[in-house]
């Protein structure tokens, strides 16, 4: 069992998206140019590109985009394994922005005692 009906969701997004296309289709297109204009250098291949979109798509707690970028890397030939290595990097780097803003933190709190 899933812990969300995946499939469903994509579809509900996906129409979400083209109602939106529909009220305001210069916002859409120009959303689709961003997404497309990676693959037009051809210096990474399309599987590469969508193991890159769903760790960014964790980083970000995006489940639409991590619905339609899951599906779009198992049709890219992404498998479960490059998918799980490529989540270990999101991961590993957003423990590090943690590690890093602590350090931030730690500064604010002595400042503040100095004010």
């Amino acid at each position: 069992m899933h812990m969300m009906d995946w499939n469903g969701y994509r579809r509900q997004v996906l129409a979400g998206v083209g109602a939106l296309s529909k009220l305001s289709p210069d916002t859409v297109k120009g959303y689709l140019a961003l997404g497309g204009a990676g693959a037009k250098t051809a210096q990474l291949d399309a599987r590469t590109r969508e193991l890159i979109a769903l760790a960014v798509a964790i980083s970000l707690r995006c489940d639409g985009c991590i619905t339609v970028h899951a599906e779009a890397a198992r049709k890219a030939g992404a498998t479960e394994e490059e998918l799980a290595e490529a989540l270990g990097v999101a991961i590993g780097v957003n423990a590090g922005a943690a590690l890093v803003y602590s350090t931030r933190t730690l500064d604010a709190f002595a400042a503040a005692s100095e004010a």
